[in-house]
């Protein structure tokens, strides 16, 4: 398989483009007791006329 390089902000560009779901958990515990669980759930997408902003104004502040 041959090797192509890929420049960082063509690789964002259609990352974001098409959207990235991030998916993940992380538990600490010590003996096997549970003391923190961090669940994350993310959508990362531009924002453009077919997708609008989901706050008013486009701005979220």
């Amino acid at each position: 398989m041959a090797r192509r390089q890929v420049a960082l902000v063509d690789l964002l560009d259609r990352l974001l483009g098409s959207g990235v779901v991030l998916a993940g958990s992380l538990t600490l515990g010590i003996a096997d007791v549970d003391l923190v669980r961090i669940d994350l759930r993310a959508l990362i997408s531009s924002v453009n006329e077919r997708v609008p902003s989901p706050w008013e104004g486009g701005n979220p502040l």
